[in-house]
């Protein structure tokens, strides 16, 4: 999440992913003001203008919120409520409005008093250290972005080295060179990427990307897919917990196989699903969470104030795109996990 403070009261902020939504769904409240551009369609108040026609104008608004949620798939975060001041005197205060914010959309938010809990959510989106996962072969290459814990995969990408269909003479530098623009497009500046997938042709890559301009780059062994494929079979791996031992994806699969380990040994000193995990966390029981955005969906509300109220306690809280491994493995597991910090009986 990329942010600016205004001042005492006011943030503005740009949400980079739905790691980010889900942040600032936890964070903005009823009766905070949020400021943005938007659209708004204008009546014409004249006797001849049709009553049903109007004109779409873009505007600057501050709303004083009433309602907030999330879309089903975390990539829409909409905030209505009743407008306080506009760019254009023809929109009327105290009218309702809805914004609809999505990924790379910037608004500013106003609190009278922000907490302790809500400025540490920025700043740990602002922190978070991104990765360029790349499984390449001689055939195709996967790319994906990892951010936190959510994946953005780009289309697998296809050199043209086989098949009926291809009778030119290969050329594996073209195909590097359309792979490094396709990461150009998403890169960010400290991102790392990390290659990795069957043979040499890794390495190869590596050594070409790095001609031209400098990449934190890192190569993986072990990994025997290229594609999408590839990049899913490195997100459940070893090498993905060693390699990016810092990232959010990584430590909530560390306790993920924690729990697995106390569950084989018939310990109680962990929690699966809501209620479980919500007595807990009434006796300060909790050390560290993990929630897919099924949970989320459950919900919405009720999930929210939980996680509010945890994060208030200091607990990590790790949130999961139920469409990885790790995602799938906490939904199956009731859409929400945690490790105590001593047993008890729930």
């Amino acid at each position: 999440m990329i942010t600016k403070i205004i001042d005492e009261n006011s943030i503005s902020v740009i949400p980079e992913d739905s790691d980010d939504l889900l942040n600032l769904r936890r964070i903005i409240k009823e009766n905070d003001r949020v400021i943005g551009d938007t659209t708004r369609v204008l009546k014409q108040d004249r006797d001849y203008a049709r009553p049903d026609k109007g004109e779409r104008i873009k505007v600057r608004i501050a709303l004083t919120v009433e309602k907030i949620s999330l879309d089903d798939v975390l990539d829409k975060l909409r905030v209505g409520g009743t407008i306080s001041e506009s760019s254009n005197e023809s929109v009327p205060h105290g009218s309702h409005h809805s914004f609809i914010l999505k990924i790379n959309d910037g608004i500013t938010i106003s609190k009278k008093k922000w907490l302790p809990f809500e400025k540490k959510l920025l700043e740990s989106s602002n922190n978070q250290i991104g990765f360029v996962l790349v499984a390449i072969d001689t055939a195709d290459c996967g790319i994906a972005r990892l951010r936190g814990t959510h994946l953005e995969f780009m289309p697998n990408m296809y050199s043209g080295s086989g098949g009926k269909r291809y009778k030119t003479n290969f050329n594996i530098e073209k195909f590097f060179d359309q792979v490094q623009q396709a990461i150009l497009t998403i890169l960010k500046k400290e991102d790392v990427v990390i290659i990795f997938g069957p043979g040499e042709t890794k390495k190869r890559f590596s050594n070409h990307i790095q001609k031209s301009q400098k990449f934190n780059v890192k190569v993986v062994e072990g990994i025997d897919s290229g594609g999408e494929d590839g990049i899913y079979i490195f997100t459940k791996s070893q090498s993905m917990k060693e390699i990016m031992s810092d990232s959010n994806l990584s430590k909530a699969a560390l306790i993920i196989d924690e729990i697995m380990i106390l569950a084989n040994k018939k310990s109680r000193k962990f929690t699966m699903g809501f209620d479980e995990t919500y007595n807990a966390n009434q006796m300060g029981a909790v050390e560290s969470l993990v929630f897919s955005d099924k949970a989320i969906q459950d919900g919405e509300q009720r999930m929210i104030d939980f996680l509010n109220d945890v994060e208030e306690k200091g607990v990590k809280i790790y949130s999961v795109d139920s469409s990885t491994d790790i995602g799938l493995r906490v939904t199956g597991l009731g859409g929400i996990v945690s490790l105590l910090r001593y047993t008890i009986e729930v």
